[in-house]
């Protein structure tokens, strides 16, 4: 409740307080998640906002004026409100499931030689493992367990100012730490990517305080691991 996590309302953009209204109004779950919930924790007023939900990329695009599916890996949808240089945009996921690769299609060549299969497939990997589909909807648990670090890992509903918060985050912000959910190792591998998103992180809450817990940090500093 907004007594422990003591987050501002009125820091949160209008256009993203319309779209989680909006959604809701449609009976579906929304929140607004990932690093705008940790920037509002900390009392920051976050440049950009996203919106978690239950509803489907066809569903959230049925609800807005102006929706945009968009990607083939992953299916989100822009909102754009204004037009030209004044416009701005509110992207919608849809929670996904939690899945094991080695449970998914797999396709002989990459994205671009394996069009043809890809087309029907909704969670997908070539043969190195790299995920070429990952379209398979879940619960709000498992979408939270597929996210990289615990302080972003939040799930902020405006309406009723409550956090969902399966992974500490909101004590991780308070103690300033930079945490991996899982183990750390095994989720570097798993997306490569996030060692710059863990860089990046550390850089930009550097001047706040924040620094990377042990386990976290270990397989980055480790030249035998990568």
């Amino acid at each position: 409740p907004v007594e422990e996590h003591g987050i501002d309302r009125s820091l949160v953009d209008q256009r993203a307080l319309d779209v989680v209204h909006t959604l809701k109004q449609g009976g579906f779950e929304a929140y607004i998640v990932g690093g705008a919930v940790r920037d509002l924790l900390l009392g920051l007023r976050p440049k950009d906002f996203d919106v978690a939900t239950s509803a489907t990329p066809e569903q959230v695009k049925g609800l807005f004026r102006r929706a945009f599916i968009i990607g083939r890996r992953f299916r989100i949808v822009h909102v754009v409100y204004g037009r030209g240089r004044e416009h701005e945009m509110i992207e919608v996921s849809t929670f996904r499931a939690y899945l094991d690769s080695a449970d998914a299609d797999q396709v002989k060549g990459n994205e671009r030689t394996s069009k043809g299969q890809l087309a029907g497939m909704t969670h997908a990997v070539d043969a190195s493992g790299r995920v070429l589909r990952d379209n398979v909807w879940g619960p709000i648990e498992q979408d939270a367990a597929r996210r990289d670090f615990s302080i972003n890992a939040m799930y902020y509903d405006p309406e009723s100012q409550i956090v969902v918060d399966f992974h500490q985050g909101i004590r991780d912000a308070k103690k300033k730490t930079l945490r991996m959910i899982g183990d750390a190792a095994t989720r570097y591998r798993e997306d490569p990517v996030r060692i710059i998103r863990a860089v990046r992180f550390a850089a930009k809450l550097a001047h706040l305080g924040f620094s990377f817990d042990a386990k976290t940090l270990l397989p980055l500093a480790s030249s035998r691991n990568w």
